[in-house]
């Protein structure tokens, strides 16, 4: 198998912070062989760009938003179908922004009971379309009328969009055993599931808590036991406490908790995957008044939730919720997190290594031999400018370059 070389200005070492010029990696199929010395094969010159690992965005939704979506209107009116030739186009937006591996956090849609981002995780590592890589979680569990119970996004009629146990709608001990049972039978990967109301849901207070310690204790046994991990979508800080308790293994969101549920996080090793950049980017203005004035209280919260654990030591890594911030612009969530307080290098980590180490992966979140040849470049130092992060100009997945501007 040949060996070919990209030659660039500089590359991160994601470990020590240092720009290592000039930044030479050597690859072989689909891995890194070497970092620095000499060329080798044929030489791929990127001038002055700077190498990084491939980003990792930890909450995203590539079966929700994009192009020719209508909204609320689209979960009664689109078919399974539809909607995964419309996450195509998500997929792609978000490989070429610089993202090579995901975690796809849990489909609240009708589709029958087909885990929609299985399939799509699927095609991409076919090489039938393009992507990044998918852990998918399939349907999220939610309790009836939970946030993640679709009809609750709007005054839909009990008649209207019936969902079922497979479809993540569960209720009880046994129920919630049975969704998480199914969701790994076809080939989820983590489990999501939902522990408090959120902003855009007419759940009442975002803060309550949906599930209770029963419930949770028996998701995360079910898991656990088939060596699956729990993201939980929770705000509220008792919310937090009992699902850290209970051994949910990351909290997204968060924006509400408070110094116990951070000093619970850390003596857990909780992780947090903040998604604090749609506190500035979502557009509320012509929700519902209710779910308006949640977003009021909410979001001045999480922009400063986030900054108050990573202070404290709270193991956080990226996710941006998108299509809450649109699909391939993931990198403004590396840049809001700056703006809250977090240094550029830890950020960069929160977006490689931690996501890897969050997944339970080796194989990638470093430039170095062995490997994945997951790599992007961007037009400077983004220890310096994260905004960098925003203008990827070069992205290799696994030794295949899909863009080389």
């Amino acid at each position: 198998m040949a060996t070919h070389t990209l030659r660039a200005a500089g590359l991160l070492d994601v470990d020590t912070g240092e720009i290592i010029r000039p930044g030479i990696v050597r690859i072989e199929g689909d891995r890194i062989v070497g970092v620095g010395g000499a060329t080798e094969g044929e030489v791929v010159d990127l001038g002055d760009l700077v190498l990084l690992p491939g980003l990792m965005d930890m909450e995203v939704n590539l079966l929700m938003g994009g192009r020719g979506e209508t909204g609320l209107a689209s979960s009664v009116t689109d078919d399974p179908a539809l909607r995964v030739l419309r996450a195509v186009g998500n997929a792609r937006r978000t490989l070429r922004a610089g993202f090579t591996t995901v975690r796809n956090l849990g489909l609240f849609v009708k589709t029958g009971g087909y885990l929609l981002d299985v399939a799509l995780g699927k095609a991409i590592d076919a090489g039938w379309i393009d992507g990044p890589r998918i852990v998918p979680a399939g349907h999220a569990i939610t309790p009836t009328g939970g946030h993640l119970d679709p009809t609750m996004f709007a005054a839909f009629a009990p008649d209207v969009l019936h969902l079922t146990i497979e479809e993540g709608i569960a209720n009880g001990v046994d129920e919630v055993r049975k969704a998480v049972r199914y969701q790994i039978k076809h080939g989820a990967q983590l489990i999501k599931i939902c522990v408090s109301g959120g902003v855009m849901s007419l759940t009442g207070a975002p803060g309550a808590q949906h599930y209770s310690d029963d419930e949770l204790r028996a998701i995360v046994d079910e898991a656990h036991r088939r060596g699956l991990r729990v993201a939980a979508h929770t705000h509220g800080a008792d919310a937090v406490k009992h699902a850290v308790a209970a051994g949910i293994d990351c909290i997204e969101h968060g924006f509400l908790i408070d110094d116990e549920a951070i000093a619970m996080m850390v003596e857990h090793g909780t992780w947090l995957v903040p998604t604090t950049r749609l506190a500035d980017a979502m557009d509320v203005s012509k929700a519902d008044p209710a779910l308006q004035a949640k977003a009021a209280e909410m979001f001045p919260k999480a922009r400063t939730s986030v900054l108050a654990a990573y202070r404290a030591g709270v193991k956080i890594a990226v996710g941006t919720d998108a299509p809450a911030i649109p699909h391939g612009r993931n990198a403004d969530e590396l840049v809001a997190l700056v703006e809250r307080g977090m240094t550029p290098l830890d950020v960069l980590r929160a977006a490689t290594v931690s996501g890897a180490e969050l997944i339970g992966v080796t194989d990638r979140g470093r430039l170095a031999e062995g490997q994945l040849a997951d790599i992007i470049g961007v037009p400077g130092n983004p220890v310096d400018d994260i905004t960098h992060t925003r203008n990827v100009q070069f992205v290799m997945k696994g030794g295949k370059i899909y863009v080389h501007n």
